[in-house]
């Protein structure tokens, strides 16, 4: 079995530059977990709006891939 923990400080030096969230992934990716967040489609949103910082996005920028937005996967899955 691999270990997780090894896995990830490999990929933090290997990928300064890469985000906690990304490494998470690789390192479950790696290591055979299961995704623990899945990407919502524009399909699935009628409406959307949201404020980070200074910045505004809208539906547009959803569906123009200037956002993603994750959901937690239920514990079931």
């Amino acid at each position: 079995m691999i270990d997780r923990e090894k896995v990830v400080n490999v990929l933090r030096k290997r990928f300064p530059a890469a985000s906690a969230q990304d490494i998470a992934a690789a390192a479950n990716a790696i290591v055979g977990l299961p995704t623990e967040y899945e990407l919502l489609g524009s399909i699935d949103f009628e409406e959307f709006a949201c404020a980070a910082d200074s910045t505004r996005y809208t539906l547009d920028d959803l569906i123009g891939g200037r956002i993603r937005v994750y959901r937690r996967r239920d514990e079931g899955l």
